[in-house]
């Protein structure tokens, strides 16, 4: 029969990861229905003057801001949760996230206030970038530092189930609004109604993360009075190889998914004028069967290591994205879903381990730095820089094939980074994993 202790403390565990869960869900909402909005009518409504392709490119390049404000993010918020803690963190970034989406959901277009449309445009897309840059580590941190040893793959792998459950949010709520708007009153104004309906969900994102209680591990690094006074510079000057394989892993997963979820909108209703609703049904679709597969896959890392699953995805994606646009230039909807399913369960093979893989290279005292400066540092190389890159690779070639040659480029760097990490599913979390001391020790 299970102590009352053992079992207060599964609850608690379980409390952190449904506050991980539903908050970075709410912040991955806000941030992909940013991307959604781009690809489908932020070209209209605020770069009217431009040919459609380059108004999409324009739109997607305001859309990139949000990539380079997340390492910012990161290393303020990071800064912070490493040294005021955890949770107060996640509070902070989920708010900022929240106001910046429903500002651009009540902001005025190009032409109501010309110029002044799209450079607020940026400055909010900028503020989306800050908050979850800074949500990533704190989220992945609470759930990793909160549960057993030999299920962090699975406890750290729920935060990147928000993905998944974000983009199902994001695109089920534009999918519904075009059905009931018609184009024209879509673009007027029915866009609007995703990003102003994100202020009633953060609501409920703040109220359960307020009832959380703070990580085990930051806890027992501020009783033995371990925290570093400045964690950037700790992280620099100690792990700097480290940081760079964090980027190296992250960036070729980035780069997939944004062109297996967000290019897929722009080259099935742009370039193959295909309605777009196919694109976003797709992507719908696989995103479901994601939010199974990634916490599937973070169980195999705790059983087999990080490395070998990462791999697995590294690989089956290199392949199948040649697959991936043969079946999207059939123009049929049944094998444009497959293709996207299939995608996103070697996306979630890289995604489900990606978390601890990359939270467990660092010690306690400044592992929120380092994560995120790895995690979010690798955005702007990935996330920020495939969208532009594709629709350039597709205007200046004509032929999916040079965006799969891309995508498969970059997965190769993954792969080679993944393999000169160490393995980090059987590490001790109270030790510095670069020197197998203390975390104390190592101060």
């Amino acid at each position: 029969m299970p102590s009352t202790a053992g079992t207060a403390q599964a609850s608690s565990v379980r409390r952190v990861i449904a506050a991980s869960l539903v908050g970075t869900s709410l912040e991955w909402y806000d941030f992909f229905i940013y991307g959604t909005a781009a690809a489908l009518v932020f070209n209209q409504v605020f770069f009217p003057s431009f040919d459609p392709l380059v108004g999409t490119l324009l739109a997607f390049t305001t859309y990139a801001v949000g990539f380079v404000a997340r390492p910012l993010g990161g290393v303020v918020f990071g800064h912070y949760g490493d040294k005021l803690g955890r949770k107060n963190v996640l509070v902070v970034t989920l708010l900022i996230m929240g106001v910046a989406t429903f500002l651009i959901g009540v902001l005025p277009t190009y032409a109501s206030i010309g110029v002044w449309a799209p450079i607020l445009l940026v400055a909010l897309r900028f503020l989306q970038g800050l908050g979850l840059g800074g949500e990533w580590g704190g989220a992945v941190l609470m759930t990793l530092e909160s549960g057993s040893a030999h299920r962090r793959g699975l406890n750290a792998s729920w935060p990147q189930v928000g993905v998944p459950i974000g983009l199902l949010l994001a695109n089920g709520v534009l999918s519904l609004t075009r059905a009931v708007t018609s184009e024209s009153a879509f673009v007027d104004w029915g866009w609007r109604i995703p990003f102003v309906l994100s202020g009633v969900l953060v609501l409920v994102g703040l109220w359960i993360r307020l009832t959380i209680a703070e990580s085990p591990l930051f806890r027992e690094v501020a009783e033995h009075d371990a925290k570093v006074k400045a964690p950037i510079v700790d992280v620099l000057r100690r792990y700097p190889s480290r940081v760079l394989l964090a980027i190296g892993a992250r960036v070729g997963v980035d780069v997939a998914f944004y062109t297996f979820i967000l290019f897929i909108t722009t080259y099935v209703a742009t370039y193959l004028r295909l309605p777009s609703t196919y694109a976003l049904n797709a992507v719908l679709i696989a995103a479901a069967v994601q939010v199974v597969l990634i916490p599937w896959f973070g169980v195999l890392s705790d059983r087999f290591g990080r490395r070998p699953v990462y791999l697995f995805g590294a690989v089956g994606a290199a392949i199948w994205v040649f697959v991936f646009f043969a079946l999207l230039d059939t123009g049929r909807f049944a094998l444009i879903a497959l293709a996207t399913v299939i995608a996103l369960f070697f996306h979630a093979a890289m995604y489900g381990p990606q978390a601890s893989f990359i939270a467990e290279m660092f010690p306690t005292r400044v592992r929120y730095t380092g994560a995120s400066m790895g995690y979010q540092l690798a955005g702007i190389l990935g996330g920020a820089l495939a969208p532009i890159i594709s629709v350039a690779l597709i205007n200046r070639y004509d032929t999916s094939l040079a965006v799969s040659f891309y995508v498969v480029a970059v997965l190769v760097l993954t792969t080679v980074c993944v393999l000169l990490a160490p393995e980090t599913s059987r590490i001790d979390l109270h030790a510095d994993p670069a020197t197998g001391g203390s975390d104390r020790e190592n101060q």
